[in-house]
């Protein structure tokens, strides 16, 4: 059996040895072009996204909230509040979990063609009952895994009406519903065209930060007023849509 197998490796060698200049060329290719896309692992992939964000929910609820927000925290990420942006890090080292968290689960995501930027919409719901929406800004991280970056929370207004409490018979099993979470990837192009300006108001401050091929970027604004709002636009067949856009009147403020 070891002599079979040693002959059967010898052909193998003999065979690779006898493959034209041009074919181990085209073999070296494809090799390094397959290892260079497992090293990088960046392709839009707004699945992981959504389980990033799912784990970020899952986190708070399991180990505390503000715990979460602490972990799952890019080293530059800044919380959108009432008077401007927050860095995370810091504002949060001082933060102590409540006792019952907000509850929140993303319902779309935004992609970047190349998976370095991506946007969260969701819905969260506070102890006390209060819902509303969020935006939740996403960086592929180094170690190949996302961490948000911005975030802004806005509670509705007006709050919609309490459903009525469901009288279940004793000993009937309640199974909840599924979450369904729509994603979506930005077109590729080699030549990307040039991005819409996001208006912005007389006194107002702003910034925006693209995605490292330009297919996705994202601008954040905060009012003279107290007015926050973060706008998301992506490349979608051929030219830049809005995907999302999230105000935030002023004196709006999401659970903490």
């Amino acid at each position: 059996m070891i002599a079979r197998a040693t002959i059967a490796v010898a052909l193998v060698a003999m065979l690779a040895a006898c493959a034209s200049p041009r074919q181990q060329q085209i073999t070296r290719e494809r090799r390094a072009a397959t290892e260079f896309l497992e090293r990088q692992g960046s392709v839009g992939d707004p699945g992981r996204v959504a389980a990033a964000g799912f784990a970020f929910a899952k986190m708070a609820r399991e180990d505390g909230q503000w715990t979460a927000f602490r972990a799952y925290a890019a080293d530059d990420a800044v919380i959108h509040g009432e008077n401007g942006l927050i860095p995370a890090q810091p504002w949060l080292a001082s933060m102590d979990d409540p006792e019952e968290p907000v509850a929140w689960g993303p319902n779309a995501v935004w992609s970047s063609c190349d998976g370095t930027l991506a946007a969260t919409f969701g819905r969260f719901i506070e102890p006390e009952g209060m819902v509303g929406s969020y935006v939740s800004i996403w960086e592929l991280q180094r170690d190949n895994s996302y961490k948000y970056t911005y975030d802004l929370g806005v509670p509705d207004d007006p709050q919609p009406a309490p459903r009525p409490e469901l009288d279940i018979p004793e000993g009937a099993i309640v199974v909840p519903g599924l979450t369904s979470v729509e994603g979506r990837i930005a077109d590729c192009a080699e030549a990307v065209p040039l991005s819409p300006d996001v208006p912005v108001p007389a006194g107002a401050s702003a910034d925006t930060k693209r995605a490292d091929d330009a297919t996705l970027e994202w601008t954040w604004l905060h009012g003279a007023d107290g007015t926050r709002t973060v706008v998301v636009n992506w490349l979608r067949d051929g030219e830049w849509q809005e995907a999302v856009r999230l105000v935030a009147p002023a004196g709006s403020e999401a659970g903490e």
